[in-house]
């Protein structure tokens, strides 16, 4: 160190002091105290730190003390988790600090913060060269064209973030709800072709039901989800995480298949070798159900409901699992004692194992629909205890999957709230 005096220097963080040879923090791990060995006057000092007593040689980071004695831990000893009951923005915010990043975590801790930063939106920039006092009075034309884009961006991705997002989310709800509306109508009687028509009256009614009220209707919708769309995408920071985002993959399986199914019907035409070519476009026409998860965006219970599944896959999976397991050995059994047997009396329903699955799934499920059940006194046994066992199988991670759902809703909530807070600023103002 080139500045101040004695063979030991102190770091007094938050309260706490540290005591370290001169030669230990030339090759410290944390980047803000190596940064003091090259010091050559009191400015230099005040720029790494926030005071400094030349009188005990003692420098004062006005930080939290627990976390960096969290942090001290790690230069000890290799590990760096998160502080107990500590936010782990907060607690990255301090690694950030000091020079730490996310990757120096224990693997555990580094799930739990991309989790929060996803959940948030939270991003951590560095420091721009015209944030300081000297840029403020003008910005970059580069800067100006980011902040138009983050505008942008909040206006689409958040409802709640501006006066303009939630007339723009309004305006997007409306349409969902016109093209379901549009779409139960069509499949009622008075609307749908008739099932006797040829292939090339299908293909004829096809082409001339985009010209009908419904049909320009259906592409009014679609061209708003296709302009929304192309909006979000040219507006988004990362378009390769927007494209593997569910509910973009969703906005996408919603508008192709109309595309699709307007291709289908210029190319065929009276093409008479395509017989299925009704079929297909009806499947195509139906895939637009998935327009109604488009409303997780403005709704926080269908929200909260796919964090909970994002969050519980694992417990999901052992549900699954448990299911699964209890069919293979139910299944078996049921189908042994009423059909295996030469017992005299053999129950047809149970010819099979994986026709006795569907029996051991809905008793399982306490949904019982009647259509099958065991005659025999054995299968009644057994057929008691997979119902019993299914009761305790389900409720078992279904506690774990009920307190993420609770947590996951009162977090959207806040996160909702304060978005409102901020709308509601920008209407006063």
């Amino acid at each position: 160190m080139n500045f101040g005096r004695g063979p030991s220097v102190v770091l007094n963080v938050g309260g706490t002091r540290y005591s370290f040879s001169r030669e230990v923090l030339k090759d410290f791990p944390l980047r803000r105290v190596s940064r003091l060995h090259g010091c050559l006057s009191e400015q230099d000092v005040l720029e790494v730190c926030d005071d400094y007593d030349r009188e005990r040689n003692e420098y004062f980071f006005d930080r939290h003390s627990e976390a960096f004695g969290f942090i001290m831990l790690y230069v000890r000893h290799g590990h760096l988790r998160f502080v107990p009951h500590m936010c782990e923005l907060s607690f990255y915010n301090e690694m950030i600090y000091w020079g730490l990043e996310g990757s120096h975590l224990d693997y555990c801790c580094q799930r739990r913060l991309d989790d929060r930063m996803s959940e948030t939106c939270t991003y951590y920039a560095a420091e721009e060269p015209n944030g300081g006092p000297e840029g403020k009075g003008r910005r970059p034309p580069a800067a100006e064209r980011r902040k138009w884009l983050e505008r942008m961006r909040r206006t689409f991705e958040e409802p709640t973030s501006s006066l303009a997002a939630q007339v723009l989310a309004t305006v997007s709800i409306l349409f969902v709800i016109v093209s379901m509306v549009v779409l139960c109508a069509s499949t009622l009687p008075e609307w749908r072709a008739p099932e006797n028509r040829s292939v090339e009256e299908q293909s004829r009614y096809t082409a001339e039901s985009v010209r009908e009220p419904s049909g320009i209707i259906e592409a009014i919708c679609i061209g708003w989800f296709t302009a929304e769309c192309i909006v979000r995408f040219i507006v988004s920071k990362n378009k390769c995480e927007f494209v593997r985002r569910p509910l973009n993959i969703i906005d996408l399986m919603a508008i192709t298949p109309y595309y699709i199914s307007v291709l289908m019907t210029v190319f065929t035409g009276e093409n008479s070798q395509l017989q299925r070519a009704g079929v297909t476009l009806r499947v195509l026409r139906m895939m637009r159900i998935f327009w109604v998860i488009k409303l997780a965006r403005h709704f926080i219970g269908l929200q909260t409901l796919g964090l909970t599944l994002k969050r519980c896959y694992r417990e999901m999976v052992m549900l699954l699992v448990f299911i699964c397991v209890a069919m293979a050995i139910f299944s078996a059994l049921s189908q042994l004692l009423e059909n295996g047997l030469d017992l005299g009396t053999k129950n047809k329903d149970y010819a099979s194992i994986p026709a006795a699955c569907w029996w051991v799934i809905i008793s399982m499920t306490t949904v019982g629909y009647g259509d099958m059940c065991p005659i025999t006194v054995p299968g009644r046994i057994l057929g008691g205890i997979c119902v019993v066992s299914g009761i305790v199988l389900l409720a078992l991670p279904i506690t774990f999957i009920y307190h993420s759902f609770v947590q996951c809703y009162h977090e959207l909530k806040f996160r909702s709230a304060r978005y409102s807070r901020s709308l509601s600023a920008e209407f006063l103002n």
